[in-house]
């Protein structure tokens, strides 16, 4: 084997795991300084470098030391790494994490004794917390998208997987990795180019292919048989240290959906079923955590009930609430509860209809409740009765479920777990008007469901919270 040594991959090609170690440090490094700063010019108030232990040790309340653990939480949705190597989504969210912030601030304040909060040393942290986070995440992206960062790739399989999949990936901004070619073992296909990307050899050139190359990872995405010769040159490599990903896992990491068009059809049974289990405690903890918010929720519902009530009433009059029949958890039906946003008459022939953007349906009203989210403040009480959890699939109509699941591979999968107030898919994917982009939904449903756990369901939140204070609902 050694006249065969493979070309390994060198240390500074990072892995997605170690890049959001890297993001992290260098945000709780960014945060500690901005705490620093803050209470530097929080004490500046009463006498000029007046900074010192015991200030920091009597003046501050015990819980403005969490502040910078609170900012990066606010984050979570810049982990992702596709979005963190983004300027634009960078900017954009580290922008509403400071509104967030503040606006969390502000609701704390005006609800706390008067002078009880320091509003200073919170106004200094947020300022400081924006600045130095916004360059260091500018730095990241300047430093690890360059391309002695990246790894070489090569796709085995150029079949209808591997094609779809490297044309996916070469419209991707900026590039995850250097995508070299594919290799496949139909003769067919030699020296021709796929995906505008070339066919560089077969498994028999396996082990020259990679040295000539420089790849340092491959991609299996062969969904028939293969020859023995192709599987045993594939172990050789994944021993000598190439790292070998299969296609559905490359296509979850990259995009955050799970491909259903390119998967067999038991995919279901064999992958599914096993990684759609969550463990007890983790069920546990997401009930309390539904229970606190829709308690917190139901606390801003009730001074907003009277003008919201007011409004529809005004603008279209009654009913205020509407209630309709959803489709939950292990196919169980519930009453969704929402103040009315559409017409009385919007259904007036019985038949179900997907809600679209700008949906013609709406009421003056119901456009700014829509586009506000306000009017899904009553699925709170959903929340609280356990119809629905604050994170999961969007609950749909029994009707549309039925047409959708002779029309979508894997649709009825998506009951696995309870329905939720917002989703995966809800923040990533506008609202689905027809099959195809149904299934669009469905793939970031079923990557949820698989991926599920805690810090997902916060960042989840936290971009919902976005998406209320920019007014992004549809």
């Amino acid at each position: 084997m050694s006249e065969n040594r493979l070309y390994q991959k060198p240390l500074w090609r990072i892995t997605n795991s170690e890049r959001r170690f890297i993001l992290l440090m260098g945000d709780l490094i960014a945060a500690a300084l901005s705490l620093v700063f803050a209470l530097y010019f929080w004490a500046m108030k009463d006498q000029w470098m007046d900074f010192t232990w015991q200030f920091m040790k009597e003046r501050p309340p015990e819980w403005y030391y969490f502040i910078p653990f609170i900012w990066i939480t606010l984050m979570l949705e810049l982990y992702d790494v596709r979005r963190a190597s983004r300027r634009a989504d960078t900017i954009k969210g580290v922008a509403g994490t400071a509104a967030i912030s503040t606006i969390i601030y502000l609701f704390v304040f005006f609800i706390s004794e008067p002078n009880s909060l320091p509003r200073r040393g919170v106004a200094g942290f947020i300022v400081a917390a924006t600045i130095l986070t916004l360059l260091w995440r500018l730095l990241y992206i300047r430093i690890f998208t360059a391309p002695v960062f990246l790894k070489r790739v090569a796709i085995i399989g150029a079949g209808r997987a591997g094609s779809t999949l490297a044309s996916m990936i070469q419209k991707l901004t900026p590039t995850p990795f250097s995508l070299v070619g594919f290799i496949d073992d139909d003769p067919k296909k030699a020296d021709k180019k796929v995906a505008g990307l070339p066919v560089l050899g077969n498994s028999l050139d396996l082990f020259r292919i990679i040295q000539k190359e420089r790849i340092s990872d491959l991609i299996f995405s062969i969904s028939g048989d293969m020859q023995s010769s192709l599987y045993s040159s594939i172990l050789a490599a994944e021993e000598q240290g190439i790292e070998v990903t299969t296609m559905p896992v490359v296509y979850e990491d990259l995009f955050g959906r799970v491909p259903i068009a390119l998967l067999a059809d038991d995919w279901l049974l064999r992958s599914f079923v096993d990684r759609a289990h969550a463990s007890g405690s983790y069920e546990l903890l997401k009930r309390i955590i539904d229970i606190l918010i829709a308690l917190i929720g139901l606390l801003i519902l009730i001074p907003l009930f009277p003008l919201i009530t007011i409004a529809i009433i005004l603008d279209d009059g009654f009913p205020i609430i509407f209630r309709q029949t959803r489709v939950g958890k292990n196919g169980e039906h519930f009453r969704l509860l929402k103040f009315r946003s559409m017409r009385r008459d919007a259904e007036e022939d019985g038949i179900a209809r997907f809600a679209t953007e700008n949906d013609d349906r709406a009421t003056r009203v119901g456009k700014f409740l829509r586009k506000s989210h306000l009017d899904e403040l009553p699925q709170f009480i959903n929340v609280l009765r356990g119809d629905i959890s604050m994170v999961g699939p969007r609950a749909e109509r029994p009707e549309l479920i039925e047409k959708l699941q002779k029309e979508v591979p894997f649709y009825r999968a998506r009951l696995f777990v309870k329905p939720g107030a917002t989703g995966w898919a809800q923040i990533n994917y506008h609202y689905a008007s027809n099959v195809e982009e149904t299934s669009v939904k469905l793939e970031h449903d079923l990557y949820y469901i698989m991926h599920r756990n805690i810090a997902l369901d916060l960042m989840i939140m936290v971009r919902t919270i976005g998406a209320f204070v920019g007014l992004h609902g549809q």
